[in-house]
């Protein structure tokens, strides 16, 4: 569609300018970037409209006067074909000729297939993206599913507008609230492991962190004892380094199992542990060339008054390192691995001081590339009951979250008796479960907060995922049922002219608006625009389908047109799908 508003764009700037010359206006006060295309409010006023209100100095008429002047002169012209350029008001309304774009969408859809939709505008791209991030005291929650959805979704958004992406973690293995998981299980931990306690590993690891905070409240000596082990470890003591190994493997093995069941991979995983030493040696760096300085005691200070903030520590008083340390070492780490052309860090919206500052810092450093970084920032996300907090243990966890979902999801499948036709109905729910939870996260514009509600995300109604794999599953359905009937009577032909009533309109024009669609998405790195057209596209096959019927009609060439375009509809649909993380379904 994008397409065709860039032709009728052209059409109307050359009518205006011949328009010009016979009203003795000098054409060169024109220009293309004037003629701006809208939607009409009503589909009945036309397809694409134009309105002439940047014009009405340069003719010295009314905006109303140039749309009557514009129709009259376009209207028997052969640039418009078949199209039907009306006037209303200050408009001059366009209904554009379906049936050669019908053609061209069919056409495309059928060459392209999964390919419908992608292009080449990001080719000179190469995007680096982090995301999820986790802490290697506790397991995921829900925090870190919007954030993984988030990231998924934008990795292949990019690629499908032709950048090359490198999916990174970083996995946040050092540090003080590490140590408080670890000064825990020596306290009270009497050798236990996740295999005796037949617990998923790092959620064990994660009641070791809970643990600290109440044995905290006990103790004032815990807080000094996990400090006292951060120096430890970053001594190399091998005791501590030792009981690091093992409590960073659990958590890391029980993360991994959750990226494999919410279908979220990496590229490349960064540890914070390999990192961190590079960022206290830049650190020191800038400071022997003047770019930071010290404090009275030890500690290592920058100075942010350039971008109009106070101070920030890049090494505590004891030497030891912060995130800022190791981010400014992970960052340089990863541009010498893979040059990036930029990259961006997908975390949640209460860091952007944090990012403000790292890029601040790397710029001072001397690194150009440091131009180049960008925080995808989002907002919160939590469960109607309220806010969560990790360390008192009140987390939303990702694992009984996705559970939950794929048994209400097994539940909606066997109460309508739907085993047998799904098959296998584990598989089946967990692939229901993945649909709710990351459209239902992505259908909200990354900025704003948001409440998960995981039964209203699961629900086979309304703007929802398993609402759109069941859309998917019905064309399939349909289809299946074409090609299971009597072959003995000859099968109609597909036929452009025949797809003429204003819902089968509508449709063609959203299938032509989805490339635009999936650039938009990627200049914005906003998924919600996927989403968002994914349920029009459902919604509106679902009133046609109702109203209109398909397999059922006496003339052949009209049900095959109908077919191929419930063919187009799908298609599109399994190419969406795949940008926000839905998975398809041909049986539900």
């Amino acid at each position: 569609m994008q397409a065709v508003k860039r032709e009728w764009q052209k059409i109307v700037y050359n009518a205006l300018r011949e328009l010009s010359q016979q009203k003795g206006v000098d054409p060169e006060n024109l220009e293309l970037a004037q003629v701006i295309s809208e939607t009409p409010p009503k589909p009945e006023l036309g397809d694409i409209a134009f309105p002439m209100f940047p014009f009405a100095r340069v003719f010295r008429q009314s905006p109303a006067q140039i749309a009557a002047s514009l129709a009259s002169a376009l209207t028997g012209d052969e640039r418009i074909g078949q199209a039907k350029v009306t006037q209303a008001g200050p408009y001059v309304n366009v209904h554009i000729d379906i049936v050669a774009l019908t053609e061209e969408v069919h056409n495309e859809i059928n060459e392209r297939g999964d390919g419908y939709g992608e292009n080449r505008s990001m080719a000179d791209n190469r995007t680096m993206i982090e995301f999820s991030c986790p802490n290697t005291n506790k397991p995921l929650h829900l925090g870190h599913l919007r954030n993984d959805s988030i990231g998924e979704s934008v990795s292949r958004i990019l690629k499908a507008n032709g950048s090359e992406v490198r999916k990174v973690n970083l996995i946040n293995d050092r540090g003080i609230h590490i140590c408080k998981s670890m000064c825990a299980y020596k306290e009270f931990g009497d050798h236990k492991t996740p295999e005796s306690e037949g617990q998923k590993s790092d959620h064990f690891v994660g009641d070791y962190y809970v643990r600290f905070d109440q044995w905290s409240k006990e103790d004032p000596q815990a807080e000094a004892k996990a400090r006292k082990m951060l120096i430890d470890w970053e001594a190399g003591e091998p005791g501590v380094n030792e009981l690091w190994k093992r409590m960073n493997r659990w958590a890391v093995e029980g993360i991994e199992e959750t990226y494999r069941r919410t279908g979220v991979s990496f590229d490349a995983v960064y540890y914070e542990s390999e990192t961190y030493l590079a960022g206290k040696e830049e650190v020191l760096k800038g400071l022997d060339r003047g770019v930071f300085y010290r404090e009275e005691d030890g500690s290592v200070w920058v100075d942010l008054s350039e971008i109009d903030l106070d101070k920030k520590v890049l090494l505590r008083s004891d030497g030891t390192s912060l995130y800022l340390t190791q981010d400014i070492g992970t960052a340089i780490r990863r541009h010498a691995d893979w040059p990036f052309t930029r990259m961006i860090y997908v975390v949640a919206s209460e860091q952007q001081y944090h990012f403000k500052v790292l890029f601040h810092v790397l710029k001072k450093l001397g690194f150009q590339w440091a131009r180049k970084l960008y925080h995808l920032s989002y907002g919160m996300v939590n469960l109607p009951e309220g806010k969560m907090k990790s360390r008192e243990g009140t987390v939303v966890d990702a694992d009984e979250l996705f559970l939950q979902l794929q048994d209400m999801a097994a539940e909606e499948i066997r109460s309508k008796d739907r085993e047998d036709h799904v098959g296998d109905v584990e598989q089946a729910s967990a692939a229901v479960a993945r649909a709710a939870l990351n459209y239902y996260l992505l259908q909200v514009s990354p900025m704003k907060d948001m409440v998960f509600d995981p039964r209203e995300s699961i629900s086979f109604n309304g703007n929802t995922g398993p609402y759109l794999q069941y859309m998917g599953a019905r064309i399939s359905s349909m289809l299946r049922k074409y090609e299971e009937q009597d072959r003995s009577e000859p099968r109609g032909r597909f036929k452009a002219e025949l797809l003429v009533v204003p819902e089968e309109r509508q449709l063609i024009k959203l299938l032509a608006s989805y490339p635009e669609i999936v650039i938009r998405a990627g200049e914005q790195m906003n998924p919600t625009l996927i989403t968002g057209f994914l349920y029009e596209l459902s919604r509106s096959f679902s009133k046609y389908y109702h109203d209109h019927p398909i397999l059922h009609n006496e003339d052949r060439d009209l049900v095959v047109s109908r077919l191929e375009l419930a063919k187009m509809v799908l298609q599109v649909l399994k190419n969406a799908f795949f940008l926000v993380g839905i998975p398809f379904l041909e049986r539900m």
